[in-house]
C-alpha cells in the first residue's frame, strides 16, 4: 500500500474515534475524554492532509 494511501486511511481511521470519543464525552460530562476527542479529530484531519499532498507528489 502507498504511504499516501495508508496516511489517509489511517487519517480517517482516527477522525472516526475522535468524533465517537468527542460525543461520548459529552454524552458522560467528561469534558477530557470530549476534548481528547476533539484532538484526535484534528489529527486525523491533518493525517488525511498529508496523505492527499503525498500523492500529489508523488510519494
Amino acid at each position: 500500500m502507498k504511504r499516501s494511501t495508508r496516511n489517509k486511511a489511517k487519517g480517517a481511521l482516527h477522525e472516526v474515534k475522535g468524533t465517537l470519543k468527542e460525543r461520548a464525552g459529552k454524552l458522560a460530562a467528561d469534558p477530557d475524554l470530549e476534548a481528547e476527542g476533539t484532538v484526535e479529530k484534528v489529527a486525523g484531519k491533518v493525517q488525511q492532509v498529508i496523505g492527499r499532498v503525498e500523492e500529489v507528489v508523488g510519494q
